[in-house]
């Protein structure tokens, strides 16, 4: 698409210079403005030329035109199938997808997952409606989506549970990640205008030939958010 979007825009340069160049040359030759002036054939002749470099010049604007309302298309198609309506994040496709990766597969040693579990939506829903309980999953999501750049993927896995997987993991990255997320949720909850976010996790990474699948691993990870109730 990048490739199109440049050979479009050279065409286009090409056709405002050479269409400048040849009117800069009849303006500024007198011998040549007289010549074309004088004789009806090659005034013609010089009409239908600047006319095809015109319409040249409009189909290809209108190609770019209709190229670039394609992509934009495309993108917010793209948006609306991975990423998921309510919390704005990736959703369970775009999940299954960077798993579907590692399926079939030895599980390098590298990969680490977290899941989270809000604990509190069911009683916000009960108590104020879905719809704020919806506003709660939102702002953790934006939270979860700020603390991951640069250390991983996160995306809501259904319901009340999130999913951040590392691709290229250390202890260094969880503990990174985890300390961002308690600091921005303290941060959350301190505020008197907002509904409190509680949740909890679970980590498996580098756990042996215990865990030898990618789904053993958000198996491992999902039991652990449990282990100490």
């Amino acid at each position: 698409m990048k490739k199109f979007d440049i050979f479009k825009t050279v065409q286009l340069v090409l056709f405002v210079a050479l269409a400048g160049v040849s009117l800069y040359m009849i303006l500024t030759d007198p011998r040549l403005y007289q010549l074309v002036a004088g004789d009806a054939q090659i005034r013609t002749l010089c009409i239908l030329l600047w006319a095809s470099l015109g319409l040249s010049f409009l189909f290809t604007f209108m190609d770019f035109s209709l190229f670039s309302s394609f992509k934009r298309e495309y993108r917010e198609l793209d948006f609306a199938v991975s990423s998921d309506p309510v919390s704005g994040i990736a959703n369970r496709y775009s999940c299954d997808t960077l798993i579907e990766k590692y399926l079939d597969k030895p599980l390098p040693r590298k990969i680490g997952c977290i899941m989270f579990d809000l604990t509190n939506i069911q009683e916000i829903n009960e108590k104020y409606g879905h719809i704020q309980g919806n506003v709660v999953i939102r702002e953790f999501s934006g939270i979860l989506q700020t603390t991951s750049m640069g250390l991983c993927f996160v995306g809501r896995n259904g319901g009340n549970k999130f999913i951040a997987l590392f691709e290229n993991c250390t202890d260094e990255k969880l503990k990174t990640f985890l300390e961002r997320v308690d600091k921005k949720v303290d941060r959350h909850n301190e505020m008197s205008d907002t509904l409190q976010i509680l949740y909890r996790y679970g980590i498996s990474f580098d756990e042996g030939e215990t865990v030898r699948t990618i789904t053993d691993l958000i198996a491992l990870s999902n039991r652990r958010i449990y282990a100490g109730i």
